[in-house]
């Protein structure tokens, strides 16, 4: 076992996984596996001794198959397991697959100081991980967010000399790994004390945080998943269903080797930003568009959504207006891709499952490119509609949830709440009057089944 991986869940075992499995030099890595909140996943891999069915669902057939990679499976909150892992100098990775508010961070990667959950390991972690922790053992309160177990886990290598090590965040932020690497570190100092300062500085000397670009749509698991897992010969309790395609683009320096995930189709470039925007842009950008719309209508998935077509016209709307800002990289084939994987109706995506942090979403994908569009001159109606479809979608009840939804619901109670609304996305917009009135316009169209129709001209209001 060579990777410890943080949020074991349907995407990490559909991508990461699966690649590492496919390396030519599979047999000499292996996955432990921690969960986020919820020890359900752990418990069944562990009980399969971390083997699993991955079901890949074209639209016309299946293929099963089962991987191999996971070797160890834990619940997320055995600090025990985790920083012993990580104090073995043949451990060489650190993976992740969190959301973007998962992370905990603000805007510029620092810690959220006003997350409770955050705010209370590092005071646990203040009080006991650095200045008290014995060399391998895990401080006295076990930490609930990621980032404060990986800091944990890093600080018992620290602590047991193991050597350098990767971090790998596999999530859609843009920069990832810088960003991740700004959070890590200023948690690290954060918790150090005037007894133990070093472990900011162990981090920046030996700890690489690589960014990636990960693509591979994977609908949350259903009971239903279980069903191709039987119909290929196998009992299977924690099944994952993904599509065909699958693209993983990596750059960074990995000190302690990692296996060979070329030869199972990952890229190596040297600036993976190019293909950071495509993907984020693109995909991520139109699934939010596609269930924010789709949720104003009263529909439920992807592939149903694509079908309208009011919502592809804005879908392609917005494409026309992030490509003029994706130069040098091949897009024309990609969109054209995009449309055949949106479209496939044996993936059955939910909008509630994409719609979930719908703000902290839109800020790096329709505001991100409105605000290329207008620093270009452009209009960026394009992104205003998606904005507003967003912002109507904030008024209609669904299973997405939103850590923003406190901003949100106060935006909705002050006299301007589209102006509010935007600015929660991106204060350099709400700015910009013009805009804000473009979003309001579109806002003014959007019927719901929470708001039939804003006909008022005030304005002030919607």
């Amino acid at each position: 076992m060579r990777i410890v991986h943080l949020g074991v869940g349907a995407f990490h075992r559909a991508h990461q996984a699966w690649y590492t499995s496919h390396a030519s030099d599979a047999a000499d890595w292996g996955i432990a596996a921690f969960t986020g909140r919820s020890a359900q996943v752990a418990e069944s891999l562990a009980a399969q001794d971390g083997l699993y069915t991955l079901t890949v669902r074209g639209p016309q057939t299946d293929k099963t198959e089962v991987v191999t990679s996971i070797v160890a499976a834990h619940s997320g909150d055995d600090m025990a397991a985790l920083t012993g892992y990580l104090a073995r100098p043949e451990v060489a990775i650190v993976t992740l697959t969190v959301t973007e508010a998962g992370y905990r961070l603000t805007a510029a990667g620092k810690p959220d100081m006003a997350d409770p959950e955050l705010a209370a390991d590092i005071r646990a972690m203040t009080a006991s991980l650095v200045a008290h922790a014995a060399p391998t053992t895990a401080p006295t309160t076990a930490p609930t967010t990621t980032l404060g177990r990986l800091v944990t886990g890093l600080d018992a290598r620290r602590r047991a000399d193991s050597g350098p090590i990767a971090v790998v965040p596999c999530d859609n932020v843009p920069d990832n790994g810088a960003w991740l690497k700004r959070g890590v570190l200023a948690l690290a100092s954060l918790v150090s004390s005037e007894k133990d300062d070093g472990l900011a500085r162990w981090i920046e000397t030996n700890v690489s945080f690589v960014s990636t670009s990960v693509d591979r749509i994977t609908p949350r698991s259903v009971a239903t998943d279980a069903d191709a897992a039987h119909l290929a010969g196998w009992i299977d309790a924690s099944p994952v269903v993904t599509e065909p395609f699958s693209d993983w683009t990596i750059s960074g320096e990995f000190p302690a080797g990692r296996p060979d995930w070329g030869s199972a189709g990952a890229r190596f470039v040297e600036d993976i930003e190019p293909y950071e925007r495509r993907k984020l842009w693109l995909l991520n950008g139109a699934h939010s568009l596609i269930a924010a719309a789709g949720i104003n209508r009263g529909i439920e998935s992807v592939s149903a959504a694509c079908a309208d077509p009011g919502i592809w016209a804005m879908v392609e709307a917005y494409w026309a207006e992030a490509v003029r800002h994706l130069p040098g990289i091949e897009h024309v084939r990609y969109r054209e891709a995009l449309r055949e994987r949106f479209a496939n109706p044996r993936i059955v995506h939910l909008l509630s499952q994409i719609g979930t942090d719908a703000a902290t979403k839109y800020r790096v994908r329709a505001a991100a490119v409105a605000i290329q569009e207008r620093a270009a001159g452009c209009a960026a109606d394009g992104c205003a509609a998606a904005i507003a479809e967003w912002i109507m979608s904030t008024t209609v009840a669904t299973e997405a949830t939103d850590t923003l939804g406190d901003s949100i619901a106060a935006a909705w109670r002050t006299p301007d709440p589209v102006a509010e609304l935007v600015s929660l996305l991106s204060s350099e917009l709400a700015r910009q009057s013009d805009f804000v009135d473009a979003v309001r316009t579109h806002v003014r169209t959007i019927s719901t089944p929470a708001q039939p129709h804003f006909a008022n001209t005030d304005a002030r209001k919607p």
